[in-house]
């Protein structure tokens, strides 16, 4: 496949698929939360420019407003709010000491090679759009998955479950060239409800341990009374 000879809307698209999985994949190495964050709204920036692109280039004007919903619920709303509670817990300035980071990430690369070895039998008679949008969107669900894992705070958590989602929306917008309207309101409508259920979820936490390190939670036990 000869890049240069493809149209600007493949060309486009492969360089959106290639920034939203080096997003993801910056996400791993991470310590400080903020940064953190800025790189997820990031990722939703990226995501707002495919699908202005895709609803230009496919003439599907109801993609726009898929584009504004992202554009104001993944690089606005939510990670302002992770943002509020990172501050409000004081953690800005703390830098999380990941364990195994070098491991972390040359997995994270390994689950990327993973990602296009899988798809590469089951879609190599598909256009190269096809193949590169199902691969990144596999990578990206699994780094965010590996994400989760490798970070002890639930503001990481709370990303790589956005991120996996990023992941399932670029898929769904790229290969099957946009959702159906009321789809895609309904997964808007559904993050909405996720972020503002974390945003419930911290507070209680900050106001009862004031910490939100997953491994000091596990070691919580109940005390009878």
């Amino acid at each position: 496949m000869n890049i240069e000879q493809q149209d600007f809307y493949t060309q486009a698209i492969l360089s959106m698929a290639a920034l939203v999985g080096l997003t993801s994949f910056l996400m791993l190495g991470q310590g400080r939360l903020l940064r953190l964050i800025f790189v997820f709204a990031l990722q939703g920036l990226l995501l707002t420019l495919t699908t202005t692109l895709a609803a230009y280039s496919l003439n599907s004007p109801h993609l726009y407003i898929s584009a504004m919903m992202t554009l104001i619920l993944k690089v606005i709303f939510i990670p302002w709010m992770l943002r509020r509670q990172v501050v409000l817990m004081n953690m800005h300035r703390d830098v999380e000491a990941l364990k195994n980071n070098t491991a972390v990430m040359l997995g994270g690369a390994g689950l990327m090679v993973f990602s296009y070895y899988v798809l590469h039998p089951i879609v190599q008679t598909s256009s190269a759009i096809m193949l590169n949008a199902l691969a990144v969107s596999l990578s990206v669900v699994l780094l965010g998955m590996l994400l989760m894992i490798s970070h002890r705070q639930a503001v990481a958590h709370v990303v790589g479950f956005m991120s996996i989602e990023n992941g399932l929306f670029f898929a769904a917008i790229v290969a099957t060239k946009g959702m159906p309207m009321v789809v895609e309101l309904g997964v808007a409508f559904d993050v909405l409800v996720a972020a503002v259920l974390f945003g419930i979820f911290f507070f209680h936490i900050r106001t009862s341990i004031d910490s939100l390190d997953v491994d000091r939670m596990n070691r919580l036990h109940e005390v009878d009374q």
